[in-house]
């Protein structure tokens, strides 16, 4: 049941915290692109924002699975670190190449503050619905 509360947090935490957040870059003419974009995407044809916030929730699984163990402070700050270096990582060195987008200092930075934010969402969501580290025995 964990695991799809983290799918789901991942999910949710890209369409309110990433996309928020993005929205805010977007009106403070920070990002030229606008955010909750509906434009179709290949294979399957749906709209970009659901196929980012799919990935978002399968990213959502890899912090649980990192993560899950954590409590307090590591709990939220691992979430934000995480949140912002995995995906920007995957995303500026695997995607953005395939897409022939380019990649510069200031993707990079935008990519690690909306990254971590939805890390805060995911971490967020997670605790929520309930999801808590596990007891150890002692």
């Amino acid at each position: 049941m964990v695991w799809i509360k983290a799918f789901i947090a991942g999910f949710l935490a890209t369409l309110v915290f990433h996309q928020g957040l993005f929205m805010l870059f977007y009106l403070g003419g920070v990002v030229p692109m606008a955010p909750f974009n509906l434009t179709p995407v290949p294979p399957l044809g749906v709209p970009s924002v659901l196929s980012l916030a799919f990935f978002g929730g399968l990213w959502g699984l890899v912090l649980w699975l990192i993560l899950g163990r954590l409590a307090g402070i590591k709990y939220w700050l691992g979430h934000v670190l995480v949140g912002a270096i995995g995906p920007t990582a995957v995303a500026m060195l695997v995607v953005f190449p395939l897409k022939g987008l380019d990649v510069s200092a200031q993707t990079w930075i935008g990519g690690l503050i909306l990254n971590g934010f939805w890390g805060l969402g995911v971490a967020t969501f997670m605790r929520l619905m309930g999801a808590r580290a596990p007891r150890s025995a002692a």
